[in-house]
C-alpha cells in the first residue's frame, strides 16, 4: 500500500536528484520495471546501464533522466527510505501506485498529485485514513499542502 504524508516531513529526503546521483545502482536502470517507467514518463529507451536514448536530449547518462523517474526509482529500490515525491508530475502517480501495489511504501508530498479516475488505496498518514478516489483524497490533502 502507498502511505502518503502531506506537508513538511523532516525525515523525508527532499533533494532526490542529488541523492539519486550518489546512490543509484546500474542494475536499477536495466531493470524491466525501470525500463517501463523510463519509456512511459520520459519517452526514452534504455540502451544499457549507462545510456538512455532520449528523443529530446539524445544519448544521456542516467543522471540526466527526469526528476520524476529518478525519484520513482529511489522509491522502488530503496523501500526503507522516505522520499519527497513532489518532483514527480501527475504522469508518475500511476507508477507510485504500481510500486506500492505489492509492497509497503511511504512517500512525502508537498503538493496535490492527481492519482487518476481509477479506484486506488492510499493511506494518508496525516489523518490515518485510507482513501479510494481523488474525491476522497482531495479534501484531506488540501488541508496539509
Amino acid at each position: 500500500m502507498l502511505h502518503v504524508f502531506y506537508g513538511d516531513m523532516p525525515e523525508a529526503i527532499f533533494n532526490t536528484a542529488v541523492f539519486f546521483k550518489n546512490s543509484y545502482d546500474d542494475n536499477w536502470i536495466v531493470d524491466d520495471f525501470s525500463k517501463q517507467m523510463i519509456a512511459d514518463v520520459d519517452k526514452s529507451e534504455v540502451l544499457g546501464s549507462g545510456v538512455i536514448d532520449s528523443p529530446v536530449l539524445g544519448k544521456i547518462a542516467p543522471e540526466r533522466l527526469s526528476g520524476g523517474v529518478k525519484t520513482l526509482m529511489l522509491v522502488k529500490f530503496m523501500p526503507d527510505m522516505v522520499f519527497n515525491v513532489s518532483t514527480c508530475g501527475n504522469n508518475c502517480a500511476k507508477w507510485l501506485l504500481k510500486i506500492a501495489a505489492d509492497e509497503e511504501r511511504t512517500v512525502n508530498l508537498r503538493n496535490i498529485m492527481n492519482f487518476g479516475e481509477e479506484p486506488f488505496a492510499i493511506h494518508v498518514l496525516n489523518t490515518d485514513e485510507v482513501v479510494h478516489s481523488m474525491r476522497e483524497l482531495l479534501p484531506i490533502a488540501i488541508k496539509y499542502v
